[in-house]
């Protein structure tokens, strides 16, 4: 994933991070940041947020592996005239 960022944006290696384990983390928060401020968004809010570290908000499959099930939904909605 980390060479398929940087190999189109050389700059969004500063939101990887190799772990201990020796893999690459990504700083998502950051590179939507990127895109953001390339597109010309100049107010951009919140981030900073870590579901596998912060247990107390967020619940992790990465973390907690034993879970049951999981949906998430993401979508638009168009408002017809």
């Amino acid at each position: 994933m980390r060479r398929a960022f940087v190999g189109r944006q050389p700059a969004d290696a500063t939101c990887f991070r190799a772990n201990d384990r020796g893999r690459w983390q990504a700083d998502l928060y950051g590179l939507a940041r990127r895109r953001l401020r390339t597109l010309g968004v100049t107010s951009i809010f919140g981030g900073g947020y870590c579901t596998y570290g912060d247990p107390k908000r967020f619940y992790s499959y990465r973390r907690d592996p034993e879970c049951g099930r999981m949906v998430s939904v993401a979508a638009i909605r168009t408002l017809e005239k």
